[in-house]
């Protein structure tokens, strides 16, 4: 039973540094997160969209376009890693873009984005070789991350996310 309704598969956690098989799990994760996606939102009807996953939390339709929004900045995060020295990346007020007017739309266009984009990223970190994922980034809040740490973290994100929605859909019998 999940006591905390914010990580329903618990917190991130990162021990670094990476092997081959766990970095070819974490990028076949990120693969199959748009469709889990898909899979936890169908059927839902604007109600149920519109319904928080938590109390204080956003609800199911601020989630699907989260989602796409929090990987759109991973894969720009993990170009630059990848295209120059220890960029500083640009942190960006997640809970404000979800009160944005775009965050309020119907979600396919999220969820066509999320399927392109992970089609393309899936492309870009196969063919990441073993000294790529050692490339280091600096996040003004996070400090000094490696590309392999940056892996690790979205594909824990769109399972954590996904589990908002199905947790919902469960406790609420939906």
């Amino acid at each position: 039973m999940v006591t905390d309704l914010r990580y329903p598969i618990g917190p991130f956690t990162y021990r670094g540094p990476s092997t081959h098989e766990q970095r070819a799990n974490w990028i076949d994760e990120i693969g199959v997160a748009p469709a889990q996606l898909r899979r936890a939102v169908q059927g839902l009807n604007d109600g149920q969209l519109d319904t928080p996953y938590r109390p204080g939390g956003w609800t199911v339709r601020q989630v699907a376009h989260h989602v796409p929004d929090s990987h759109v900045n991973a894969y720009v995060r993990m170009k630059l890693t990848l295209t120059e020295d220890r960029p500083t990346i640009k942190p960006y007020e997640e809970k404000r873009w979800a009160e944005l007017p775009d965050a309020r739309m119907p979600i396919e266009p999220s969820l066509a984005l999320l399927d392109a984009l992970h089609q393309r990223w899936v492309t870009l970190l196969r063919a990441v070789d073993d000294a790529g994922w050692s490339r280091r980034l600096y996040h003004p809040e996070a400090g000094e991350l490696d590309l392999s740490h940056l892996l690790a973290m979205y594909a824990w994100h769109g399972k954590h996310h996904v589990a908002h929605i199905t947790s919902l859909r469960e406790r609420n019998g939906w």
